[in-house]
């Protein structure tokens, strides 16, 4: 199965097209975000969910490429040399928070941090990009689920990570700003991110992609 084939939203199908040559690698990545995201929406009960979690990170880490052999994604991401890609334990732990109780906090640096990580290719980040991330994962969350409260709550906190000056954001990290830039405008204003890929949200993500940093 190609990479472009595996499910993933239109809005992370865009931010990679602006990976130049990593985008094939970013789609692999948001690929493993949306079934992380599909197994923790899925989970009633927050054990079955921690072993599900449990079982990804195992098999993306078996360097023998035995374990999760045969299930597709995992096995794209092995013939693409990131399995496992860095930030997999945070991002793992990031929707393990979200079973059950949700702990917010732990949710937006787990999720935030680990997938900016992944998609940047590197375990050693700037602080400024994992703060970036945790805004980000808090804002695509207020747009899922039918929970206006939580929703909120995921707005607020998304609004006291918010930096105070603008990010020195490297130009091979322009998919990374674009989602930063996108969730930005939103918490700013206390509002929540759209449920899907909105006219507006394509010309405010056309926007920021010409506006260089």
């Amino acid at each position: 199965m190609p990479p472009a084939d595996f499910e993933i939203a239109p809005l992370a199908r865009l931010l990679s097209a602006y990976a130049g040559r990593d985008a094939r690698r970013h789609r692999l990545l948001w690929a493993l975000d949306r079934r992380m995201a599909a197994l923790a929406a899925a989970t009633s009960e927050p054990m079955i969910g921690q072993i599900r979690l449990a079982w990804w990170g195992q098999a993306l880490e078996d360097e023998s490429g035995v374990e999760g052999r045969g299930e597709p994604l995992i096995d794209a991401m092995r013939a693409a040399g990131i399995a496992p890609p860095p930030g997999l334990v945070p991002w793992l732990n990031g929707w393990e928070a979200l079973l059950g109780d949700a702990d917010l906090a732990a949710f937006a640096a787990g999720r935030g941090g680990g997938l900016f990580r992944a998609l940047v290719g590197r375990e050693d980040v700037p602080d400024w990009l994992t703060r970036a991330g945790a805004v980000w994962a808090l804002w695509d969350l207020s747009g899922h689920g039918g929970d206006g409260d939580l929703a909120r709550e995921a707005v607020d906190l998304a609004r006291r990570h918010l930096p105070g000056a603008a990010l020195p954001w490297p130009a091979a990290w322009k998919p990374l700003r674009i989602a930063f830039g996108l969730a930005r405008a939103d918490v700013a204003k206390g509002r929540r991110a759209p449920p899907a890929l909105t006219p507006g949200l394509y010309l405010r993500l056309i926007a920021l992609a010409l506006r260089g940093r």
